[in-house]
Formats: C-alpha cells, structure tokens, sequence
C-alpha cells in the first residue's frame, strides 16, 4: 500500500524542516584603525632615539671641564690659578701639600697643586675619578705651567682597578643593574590581576636583592673591575635595582602603555647619558649637572666610585638618594592598589 501524500510518517519532517532557522547571512565590517594606533608607535620610538643619540653623542662631543675643584698650597699659587684658569676650575686654598693630599684621597677635590721645588709643580690626581677628568685636569695645570715657564710632575695617588683601565667599570655596573630593574619593574606591570599588591612589593624588593647580589659578585670578586667592599656594593646595587623596578611600576601603572617609554628616557637615557661615568660630572653641561647626581644612575655611579677608591667617603648621600626613589615610588604605588581593589570588589 502506497502512503498518501501527506500522511503521519512525513508531517514531523515538514514540521521540523520548517522550523529550522535559516542560515544567517554576516557581513563583516572591516574598520579602519585609528590613526593613534598607527602613531603613537611611531612617535614614542623616534623621541627615544632622538633622545639617546642627543644625550649620548651630544654630551660628548665637546666636554668643558666647569668649576672642577682643586685644591692648592701656597702662598701665591691659588690666587695665580684662579686668574690663570678663572671658571674652569674651583681653587679651594689649602693649608700645606699634605692638607691637599688628603682632600684627593678623601674625594673632596679632583687633584691637588703644590710647588715642588724651584720651576716645579706637583700635580696629584685621582685616577678613580675618571680618565674625562683627569685628562681635563692635566691639560689645565699643563697650558697654566707652560706659560709660567714651569715644569709639571704628576702622580696619581688613586689610580684605577687593574681590570678597569679605562674607568668604565662603574657605568656598566649601573647600566646593567639599572636594565635589569626596568625589565623587572615592566613585567610586573602586568601581574595586577594575578598578584596581589603586597605580593607583587615582595616580588620587586626580593629579586632587586639578587640583582645586586649577582652584578657585585661578579664585578668585583669575579672581574675584580669593581674593588668595592661587597656587601656595601650589594647594598647600593639593590637599592638602583629596586629604585628603577618601582618607578618602572609606577609610571607604568599609572600612565599605562606611555609609562614605559617615559621609564626608558628617564633612566635609562637621560639617567645614565648624564651619571658622570663615560663623561666626568664636571665636564658636563650646567644642565646635566642639575640632574646628574639626582637621578638614580648617577647617584649609583658616585657610591661605587667612593665604595671603589674612596673608602666611602661621599657613598651616603647618594645611597640615600636612591633608597628615596625606592621608597616614594613604593608609597605612591599603594593608593592606586587599594583603587582597583574596590572596584574589583564593587564589580564582584
């Protein structure tokens, strides 16, 4: 028996055919991206590299040496240095050859002038204080002495580590560490939503701890570059760690994606172009003197250089300096953390 058309067995299918919705037909919208996205990329790597090459290159390439203090013994002699060299040097008058001496050895002048005998002068330098400086200070003790018609013997009565000729040491120290404390800081940018605030603060202060400890061991017991005490460097290099690893997280948590590049101009090129290293500190210009000793680069230069030759003799100041840039960021970085955490648990 055939079925009749339209019988029990096909109405379920024609039922269900029919309710079957029909296929949707998308069209895909391609929108344009903003031109910030296309911009702002390219701005921010073209100021950096504006930048560096400007700090870098233009800091160097015509170095004048700008009040470089100078101790000197003498009846006359301060007094004729001063009218000889005028603003390119600070003559600070001392009391006898031995008094200068110990101001070299103490880091409170560069160099120390005394006659040495009839026609002579006795030139003291500090080669820890840089071979920029050192050079600049013979050649300004060298053109006064030539046109005096005097001779010049010059001793070095701080030279540079064996494994350091060329005084650089120091710099690259505080370049690595200070790298080493941005990457760290930037990738705990991004662990706000899987490490809680306290957590994160331990984070960043243990592994600036092993930064310092690993960058001191190997450039002063392994190099033997750095002829610092360890555990005072450990100390400093930390707090450069810890200083550029908070500043990183905050600028980076409060600016957003721009905060990195600011992060990279401030330390990295502005902060390590003006820290006296590849460059004496006064050598530089009036400008990058200001900043030079405040930023915390330069502040890490100076106590390893002390550390390193000066039996510490200025190391507080500047560890000082950069225990307060760790700290105020650490600080500044709790409000907002308490911020997103209310929202969270408003959302919640």
């Amino acid at each position: 028996m055939e079925t009749p058309v339209g019988s029990a067995h096909e109405r379920p299918q024609t039922r269900s055919a029919a309710a079957a919705p029909a296929p949707a037909h998308h069209t895909a919208v391609h929108r344009r991206p903003p031109v910030r996205a296309w911009l702002q990329p390219a701005l921010v790597a073209l100021v950096v590299v504006a930048a560096f090459v400007s700090c870098y290159v233009g800091l160097q390439r015509d170095p004048q040496p700008h009040h470089v203090p100078l101790a000197v013994s003498g009846t006359d002699l301060p007094g004729e240095i001063h009218r000889a060299l005028g603003d390119s040097v600070e003559v600070r008058r001392a009391a006898d050859a031995d008094a200068a001496h110990r101001a070299v050895e103490h880091h409170d002048v560069v160099a120390a002038l005394s006659t040495g005998g009839p026609g002579e002068l006795r030139l003291e330098v500090a080669g820890a204080n840089g071979t920029s400086t050192t050079a600049a200070v013979k050649s300004l003790v060298g053109a006064y002495a030539q046109g005096a018609g005097m001779r010049v013997s010059t001793e070095d009565v701080r030279p540079l580590a064996r494994y350091d000729a060329r005084g650089l040491a120091g710099f690259y120290l505080a370049f690595g560490v200070t790298l080493a404390g941005f990457v760290l800081g930037s990738n705990a940018v991004g662990l706000a939503g899987l490490l809680r605030l306290r957590h994160r603060f331990w984070l960043l202060a243990g592994a600036s701890a092993a930064i310092g400890a690993v960058a001191a061991i190997i450039a002063g017991p392994v190099l033997g570059a750095v002829p610092a005490p360890v555990v005072p460097l450990i100390a400093t290099l930390a707090l450069l760690a810890a200083a550029a690893a908070f500043t990183t997280k905050l600028l980076g948590t409060y600016l957003g994606p721009i905060g990195l590049p600011v992060t990279t101009l401030l330390l990295l090129t502005v902060g390590n172009a003006t820290s006296g290293a590849t460059i004496g500190e006064d050598l530089l210009p009036a400008a990058a003197r200001a900043v030079s000793a405040l930023l915390p680069p330069g502040a890490a230069v100076r106590a390893i250089a002390d550390l390193s030759y000066f039996h510490g003799a200025h190391a507080a100041g500047p560890v000082v300096t950069l225990a307060l840039w760790a700290v105020v960021a650490a600080v500044l970085l709790v409000p907002r953390g308490r911020t997103r955490r209310r929202r969270a648990s408003a959302t919640t």
